[in-house]
């Protein structure tokens, strides 16, 4: 039920994610709509310079113009790395008008009416022309550009030459409106996977799941890095190109080897071995990058390439590798597994679409980023909750960390405590525990100005049980005593047994209201019948004395002194009964006879007589 839930709401927030980037995406009402340009022509080569230096093919209408589509990759390319494109401009219909490019293959200039308008990269270092990146391109046009001819003039060594992307004549103000309306779905999507970056890196430092969240750490900021350097505001925040899509191939080679750690993670056998491998290889080609790059050995524009070959191999096999496995993967795992089923395709259509494999459109592959490290963070905290959960119950015992990897150890050592704690007949705590419990409640009763009651049992008669049925009856009415006083024990009040018959009960409850539940006990204990076989025992009983704070004593440490004197009335009385300390019992200790028979000496309840403990040996 809960996979079913978790389900239903990625569904949700996946409709809701693609309501809003289809708002994003809309063109506003009442602007003058951008007109894509249409009658483009093409030239392979590079023209010659006429004597003034201009390119010549700036006024030829010769005959080695051919009609294009779309200005980018013409047929019969060979090899070559220069290209001239042209276009007759139409009507102006714009106050101030640009010629907006999303990106060139890989440098050009721009002439209208044989002049030089725009130029991005440098032409003149002949054979060294150098790759400066991918940015989007905003050309101005003067306003009598209407029926002038515009040519660029194209230099790539890359797969793709030309433009790329929808190419659009456009008013300013509205290509800037477009850029940051387009950028704003990706960019809060890129800050939101930082974000969780940032938080699985916090949890991944904790030690807990310490790989699952740091391959989800790895693969939210790879992404959110790359949504940020694809987006069209990248040069509204600093106008870098080239390091903006060195940032990108960074985060875009980086996205395998965090998408192969975390299936790693959650497979098993063959599987994890081959998958491990694949993350290995796209590492290793990400440190051979990095390193050509640097050395300027290789431009950076011709590792996408390579990487997207490799891509197109190692995804779907990875994605293969999980399925492979679905049967043997628990609900949450494969919530993971169909994530990333969502995401593999649209990294891939994306790829399909840059390389002009599919036609130009926008691909929201930030939708598949986002649902990925949503789930994967989502499962992730959810082990990390059940794991502290288990801590929690092992606190007591051992350390958070030997507690997790070692529950059989944390149990026998819980077992072992236990053992010391309490008595092994009846089952209660023993003398041990009370001491240390009764302590504890003695401060906490000053501190918080409680009521502490405290309550001393002894059976009646219990050696005559003894001498005459032996010690095993004996055992037998100690463990029912010690039933019956279990099952009437209230939350927070703590039941001992502090040697032979005597037990011990304190309670935060008022002496009045744990006397009458006493007596009821008593009640109960002179109607169960004990038997030791098929001997009767007879009647058994006991006698309790009760004493509390403030009420009978200024410091709680003097209650044990007191409900000892009250029991020892209440067995001078008769036996059977329970009594509550009061300025009675100094005369009923005053009148008891010394002598063998009785069980302590008499004294006065302020005098000095002998402590309770050494009237107990």
């Amino acid at each position: 039920m809960r996979v079913i839930g978790a389900l239903t709401g990625l569904c949700v927030l996946l409709i809701g994610m693609f309501v809003a980037w289809n708002w994003t995406m809309r063109e506003p009402e009442g602007e003058v709509p951008s007109v894509e340009p249409r009658g483009w022509e093409y030239r392979w080569g590079d023209s010659p310079l006429d004597s003034d230096g201009l390119p010549v093919w700036l006024h030829a209408a010769g005959s080695g113009w051919q009609p294009i589509a779309f200005p980018a990759n013409p047929p019969d390319r060979d090899g070559r790395d220069k290209v001239w494109f042209r276009l007759r401009l139409p009507d102006n219909q714009w106050h101030d008008p640009v010629l907006f490019i999303p990106s060139i293959d890989l440098i050009a200039q721009v002439y209208l009416g044989g002049r030089l308008i725009y130029q991005y990269g440098d032409f003149d270092a002949g054979d060294r022309i150098a790759f400066a990146g991918w940015p989007w391109h905003m050309i101005a046009l003067p306003r009598d550009f209407a029926g002038k001819t515009l040519c660029l003039r194209v230099f790539s060594d890359y797969t793709s030459i030309g433009l790329w992307g929808q190419v659009r004549l456009i008013d300013r103000g509205e290509a800037y409106s477009q850029i940051i309306r387009r950028s704003a779905w990706d960019v809060a999507v890129s800050a939101l996977a930082l974000a969780l970056a940032v938080f699985a890196a916090i949890f991944a430092v904790s030690g807990v799941e310490r790989r699952s969240f740091g391959a989800i750490a790895l693969f939210g900021g790879a992404s959110g890095l790359m949504l940020l350097a694809e987006a069209p505001a990248r040069q509204l925040i600093a106008d870098n190109p080239l390091g903006w899509d060195l940032l990108r191939a960074f985060s875009y080679y980086m996205l395998p080897v965090a998408t192969g750690l975390i299936l790693a993670h959650w497979l098993k056998g063959s599987a994890r071995r081959w998958m491990r491998r694949l993350w290995a290889l796209h590492l290793g080609y990400v440190v051979l990058v990095v390193g050509l790059v640097q050395g300027g050995v290789i431009n950076l524009s011709l590792t996408f390439p390579i990487f997207d070959g490799l891509l197109v191999a190692t995804l779907p096999a990875m994605l293969a590798l999980a399925l492979w496995q679905w049967r043997a993967l628990d609900g949450s795992q494969r919530t993971v597994v169909l994530c990333f089923a969502v995401f593999a395709p649209l990294l891939l259509a994306d790829m399909l679409v840059a390389h002009g494999f599919l036609p130009w459109q926008p691909i929201p592959l930030s939708f598949g980023s986002l649902a990925f490290s949503l789930s994967c963070v989502a499962i992730s905290l959810h082990r990390y909750h059940r794991v502290h959960r288990e801590l929690a119950r092992s606190h007591d015992t051992l350390e958070h960390q030997v507690a997790l990897r070692t529950a059989e150890l944390a149990q026998l050592v819980e077992e072992l405590e236990g053992l010391s704690y309490r008595d092994a007949l009846t089952g209660l705590y023993n003398r041990r525990h009370f001491d240390a419990a009764y302590a504890q409640a003695c401060r906490r009763a000053v501190s918080r100005g409680e009521c502490l009651t405290l309550a001393i049992l002894d059976l009646d008669h219990f050696k005559r049980i003894n001498d005459r049925f032996g010690h095993d009856a004996g055992d037998s009415v100690l463990v029912t005593l010690a039933g019956l006083l279990k099952a009437h024990q209230n939350t927070g009040e703590s039941v001992c047994r502090l040697g032979g018959e005597e037990f011990a009960l304190f309670s935060h409850t008022s002496p009045a209201a744990l006397a009458a539940r006493l007596e009821r006990l008593l009640g109960r204990l002179c109607a169960t019948p004990i038997t030791r076989g098929e001997v009767c025992l007879g009647r058994v009983t006991f006698s309790a004395g009760i004493a509390s704070y403030p009420m009978h004593s200024a410091s709680p440490d003097g209650l044990l002194r007191l409900a000892d004197e009250a029991l020892y009335c209440a067995k001078r009385g008769g036996r059977s009964t329970v009594a509550i300390y009061s300025a009675s019992v100094e005369p009923c200790l005053q009148q008891a006879p010394a002598g063998p028979g009785t069980r302590h000496a008499p004294r006065s309840v302020g005098g000095d007589a002998a402590t309770p403990d050494e009237r107990r040996q």
